[in-house]
């Protein structure tokens, strides 16, 4: 055999499993079919050096399987963007507010969106994050939309919009097509100290000051000429006594004791995977992402703070949100439900128009940007999208063997978690290596 194992795809859980692998002693190789490592993390510098993440740039408190390997790598973690001063900014098509209330709440409605915050926080505490399935009531959960529960817990529409703009401000998909099971799996997998069902500090107030994609690039240093870019994989055979054989496009085959599969689930979709049960490829290709895009404009200076602003924003235009990533520099989501508008906006129009609805929020300075990065992971080849979604059903049809493995073939990525992130990545990479090692 040529490895002992191979590693397919070398964003943050492929590398964190290689990492892993080649410190228990075991011939590692990473195959990656971008010109780069990193996946979904990325980052470029500015002229005067400030970096720009184009990619994943913050975790959480509770995040401790990326932060421990950030602190291995000898990199330091600082506040996020949520330490910032200043107030969230909130924008409808009727106007544009700072704080809270939002702008469209009128009487009863904050004493509402307190009374089915607490009722949802209180059903998340029955729900094991590491084995939903197990609810009494799952599948009834399951089959229920986020929005649907509000409804039926007598949320206002003022509330129900306000649920659901905070939801696509996260590039998530839509409340009235997420699992409210999905939903409540992913705050227990997370618990918030305070009363609410997403914390920003809880899952995005930690990001690491040398750049996130620095994790990325020091695990590949470290692997050396382990790691094979330029090298998309079209099939995978998983033999039990070994060898198993990957073969890459072009033809070329490599053979392998075991194989560790760090592709997101949409790519994943496109390998032809043999030898492996069809209740696991049933289970993986059963997985969806959210279809996102990610824009980021870097500024001379943090204008946004002349209005009292933080830079943190809910949005219903094309945008869904804006935050404030490096000193001067805003990152902003586009979530699924408003993809297709860029799409169908003419590639010159792209930046312009986003940046007009920038310019909404914080002033006419955001037409003045000294640069501008698009990345459309919705339709990239490579990605295919953004975080995992979980549409009504999706968690009893992807089932428990979500995120196993059947040796010699492992299962990564942030896919393979309770709610995607670069947490997921490192977590589950870091458990497939465990694993392999464990099984020699």
């Amino acid at each position: 055999m040529n490895h002992d194992v191979i590693v397919l795809g070398a964003g943050l859980a492929g590398l964190a499993a290689a990492r892993d692998l080649a410190a228990g002693g075991a011939d590692v190789l990473v195959v990656e079919a971008r010109d780069r490592v990193g996946g979904r993390v990325e980052q470029t510098e500015l002229p005067d050096g400030r970096l720009l993440q184009l990619g994943g740039e913050v975790v959480g408190r509770a995040h401790t399987a990326y932060t421990t390997l950030a602190a291995e790598l000898g990199l330091t973690l600082t506040p996020s963007y949520v330490a910032e001063p200043g107030a969230l900014t909130r924008a409808t098509p009727e106007g544009v507010s700072a704080g809270d209330p939002p702008h469209w709440f009128g009487p009863g409605d904050d004493t509402c969106h307190r009374k089915v915050t607490d009722a949802f926080c209180a059903l998340a505490r029955t729900v094991d994050p590491d084995d939903p399935w197990a609810h009494p009531d799952a599948t009834a959960l399951d089959r229920l939309s986020v929005g649907d529960w509000l409804r039926a817990e007598g949320a206002t529409p003022a509330v129900v919009r306000l649920w659901e703009i905070g939801q696509l401000a996260l590039a998530d998909g839509s409340y009235e097509r997420t699992s409210l099971l999905a939903a409540l799996r992913k705050h227990a997998a997370v618990p918030v100290p305070g009363p609410d069902h997403y914390d920003y500090e809880a899952w995005e107030g930690l990001r690491v000051a040398e750049g996130s994609a620095t994790v990325a690039l020091r695990m590949a240093a470290a692997l050396g000429g382990r790691v094979r870019t330029g090298s998309p994989v079209e099939a995978v055979t998983i033999r039990r006594p070994g060898p198993c054989t990957v073969r890459l496009a072009g033809g070329e085959t490599l053979t392998a004791g075991a194989v560790v599969s760090a592709l997101p689930v949409g790519p994943l979709r496109s390998v032809t995977v043999t030898g492996v049960s069809e209740e696991r490829l049933a289970s993986l290709h059963r997985q969806r992402h959210a279809l996102a895009a990610k824009f980021v404009a870097a500024y001379d200076r943090p204008f946004w703070r002349d209005r009292g602003r933080s830079g943190l924003s809910e949005c219903e235009g094309v945008l869904g949100s804006t935050w404030p990533q490096n000193d001067g520099i805003l990152s902003a989501l586009v979530p699924p439900e408003r993809l297709a508008v860029l799409l169908g906006t003419p590639t010159p129009l792209r930046t312009g128009e986003l940046l007009a609805e920038i310019a909404r929020l914080y002033g006419e300075e955001a037409h003045r940007p000294l640069a501008t990065h698009i990345r459309m992971w919705g339709t990239d080849p490579w990605t295919q999208g953004y975080v995992t979604q979980w549409t009504p059903g999706d968690v009893t049809a992807v089932g428990p063997r979500h995120g196993t493995h059947e040796p010699p073939f492992y299962v990564c990525g942030s896919d393979q978690w309770v709610a995607g992130y670069m947490e997921g990545a490192v977590r589950t990479g870091r458990d497939a290596a465990r694993e392999a090692l464990r099984r020699g």
